[in-house]
């Protein structure tokens, strides 16, 4: 039979990237996001290269009640999922506590936390039928430090850690592997996502070899490809040009 990986937030940056990488390893898709003409452009571009199949969802994983029907109404091709990869987030703003955006706020934690939880969740009973299966949750090294102005989206990563942990814990004697990637500096969309400014978002990367959504891509298909007894828990990937959250080295 032939199993599918689900990516949520395939349109861009890391999930883009890692849809490409793991079709041309040979893996069927269901590519999940907001932008489904971003999503119909990606299956165009992989199915023009390779030799699987692509299926498209649009999904808003905030909205429980889409996934209720998402999932409802293709209960066949979704039971046929062994890989989920948790990769839509985001950050929004970097004010402080005491001038931050409230809605702001609640995206971050329902697309990041609660989204995450919704996915896992309702695809758990088709993941434990199979022989082996995957999830890797996207956090972010902001799961393990903060940073001024990064508080709630400390939080949110902080929370997709420990969730992951948990998983892993609540799964143990399964067919299951967990593993949370951790990310430091990536020059995809985020920035521009989360500063609204062009100007902006440039400057972070300026100077940096920062890390591409590629490379995390490849992170996340060598974990997939690990042994059936291996599992690799946690893996926190920095670019050689930043040491900390806080130490970046700029050329």
């Amino acid at each position: 039979m032939l199993n599918y990986c689900l990516i949520t937030g395939a349109s861009a940056g890391i999930g883009r990237a890692t849809s490409l990488e793991l079709a041309k390893n040979g893996r069927s898709l269901i590519l999940t996001g907001r932008r489904e003409e971003r999503l119909l452009e990606l299956q165009k571009e992989i199915l023009s290269q390779f030799d699987v199949d692509v299926q498209i969802l649009k999904l808003d994983i905030q909205d429980r009640i889409m996934i209720e029907k998402v999932f409802k109404e293709n209960p066949e091709l979704l039971s046929k999922v062994d890989t989920l990869i948790n990769n839509a987030g985001l950050a929004l703003g970097v004010d402080s506590i005491s001038e931050g955006n409230l809605d702001d706020w609640e995206q971050m934690i329902d697309t990041n936390i609660k989204g995450l939880l919704y996915m896992t969740r309702t695809l758990l009973p088709h993941l434990l039928e199979k022989d082996q299966a995957d999830i890797i949750n996207i956090g972010s090294i902001s799961g393990r430090y903060t940073y001024p102005g990064g508080a709630v989206y400390c939080g949110t990563k902080h929370a997709v850690r420990a969730i992951s942990e948990g998983m892993r814990q609540d799964l143990c004697g399964t067919n299951i592997r967990v593993c949370c990637i951790e990310p430091g500096m990536v020059n995809t969309e985020f920035s521009l996502v989360r500063l609204q400014d062009p100007e902006k978002a440039k400057s972070i990367y300026a100077g940096v070899d920062a890390l591409t959504g590629h490379d995390i891509a490849e992170c996340i298909s060598w974990v997939l490809n690990r042994p059936k007894h291996v599992c690799i828990q946690e893996m926190m990937v920095f670019p050689n040009d930043q040491a900390s959250i806080s130490q970046v080295h700029r050329r």
